[in-house]
């Protein structure tokens, strides 16, 4: 009996020994299981995805800091410029503008210099230099529209790549088991995921700063409307 019971302990180390390796080989694999890792297996497209997502982030900041300083402009400067011209001091008036600088006061500089000739003009003048401004605060964010269309294309080659991985390794064992398919399966979620993200990303930051620019277009087009309005105050 006692010689069973001996046995039985001693064939119990034995089983849990094979048990306790594998739990061990688990934590293991999930603890090199990290973003770098996961990158790695999502192939050679995640390069392309990369770049992108890099892209992304790079003129958004710079954008986003281009649009911060021409969002910046002084509450006063009209009423300003105003009080200037009614004074008769046109050249205070620019002088004002150029310390400021920002597109409101771009476009103001522009409408002073014109004072004199017919009121079309001024406000033509006027409207090329805002046209002009808009078209360099807005610089590059149609990339990001651009982005937004192609990344998730690439998510979708990465996943036709991958599921092309997946039959060649089961041809090449000529089974079908958990690692002829668990390469291919990685490249196809992951790239997809990654396509997907860098898309999202880039379409949500594209219609954020086309608000802001939308917003500073309104603003110079108001700020023009009063200047003109103001040209005509004299003669009322």
């Amino acid at each position: 009996m006692l010689g069973i019971l001996v046995q039985t302990v001693v064939g119990g180390d034995s089983l849990t020994a094979p048990i306790a390796d594998a739990a061990a080989e688990t934590a293991q694999k999930v603890d090199t299981l990290n973003l770098w890792s996961m990158i790695q297996q999502g192939g050679i497209l995640m390069i392309p995805i990369g770049l992108l997502s890099l892209i992304t982030i790079f003129i958004f900041v710079e954008r986003f800091l281009v649009l911060n300083r021409a969002g910046k402009s002084p509450e006063n400067l009209l009423n300003n410029v105003r009080d200037q011209i009614q004074n008769g001091n046109v050249n205070g008036a620019m002088v004002l503008c150029k310390s400021n600088n920002t597109p409101d006061a771009r476009m103001l500089e522009k409408g002073i210099s014109r004072i004199g000739l017919q009121v079309e003009e001024i406000e033509k003048a006027m409207e090329g230099v805002g046209k002009k401004e808009l078209s360099r605060i807005e610089k590059n964010v149609g990339i990001l529209a651009v982005i937004a269309g192609i990344a998730p294309m690439f998510g979708f080659v990465g996943t036709i790549t991958g599921v092309i991985k997946i039959f060649y390794n089961i041809s090449l064992q000529d089974n079908i088991s958990i690692g002829a398919i668990s390469g291919g399966l990685y490249e196809k979620m992951i790239t997809s995921a990654a396509g997907l993200i860098v898309g999202i990303l880039s379409f949500v930051l594209y219609h954020y700063l086309n608000y802001q620019v939308d917003r500073i277009a309104k603003r110079m087009e108001a700020t023009g409307l009063d200047f003109i309005d103001m040209l005509h105050e004299p003669s009322k």
